[in-house]
């Protein structure tokens, strides 16, 4: 196994990366199988390194709680706690992804850490709006030469597509990544 960056690997794929939330290494092999460019995994204990080659994502952990994994998604909560979170994912070797909910936190988060890599969260969509239409109203602001990560988790193949379209690098989604990348997975 390779230790690939996660940016690496959204970075250097064809159109739009699906990175998919799993809880087992079963589940991991079937996500890497099916065309999945990444891992994500919310349990400390979920140790994966040694079940697939796709770099993994720690979401909900703290960087100490995710030292089996490649990168981890931090939470824009406050400018010193970010600050000093992501200092220690540096410290300890590991890419991160902000999870960003609205134009005024994204603009705070690249003031303060300017992250390679950018979640874009639909947790501010209001009850009318979709969150796809949610993602695609953050997307203009994110600068040139970030990535950014859209969440997703109920994804169908039109909206990964509507994403790809956008210009959104990777979406972070649960299920059937097959369904998903449909016949951008090549055969091996």
């Amino acid at each position: 196994m390779t230790d690939r960056r996660l940016s690496q690997a959204i970075a250097e794929g064809d159109g739009i990366s699906v990175l998919v939330h799993v809880r087992d290494a079963d589940a991991a092999r079937r996500a890497e199988a099916g065309g999945a460019e990444g891992i994500v995994v919310s349990s400390a204990e979920l140790e994966l390194k040694e079940h697939t080659g796709l770099p993994l994502l720690a979401y909900g952990l703290q960087p100490d709680e995710a030292r089996a994994t490649h990168a981890v998604v931090l939470t824009a909560d406050d400018e010193d706690t970010l600050t000093g979170l992501a200092e220690r994912c540096q410290e300890l070797g590991l890419e991160y992804v902000v999870r960003v909910r609205d134009d005024d936190e994204l603009e705070r988060v690249l003031e303060h850490v300017d992250p390679e890599i950018l979640l874009l969260a639909t947790d501010e969509a209001d009850s009318e709006q979709p969150p796809l239409d949610r993602v695609l109203e953050l997307l203009p602001d994110v600068p040139a030469g970030k990535l950014a990560i859209a969440e997703l988790s109920g994804a169908s193949r039109e909206d990964v597509e509507e994403l790809e379209r956008a210009g959104v690098d990777a979406v972070l989604v649960s299920g059937d990544v097959e369904a998903l990348v449909g016949d951008a997975v090549p055969d091996v």
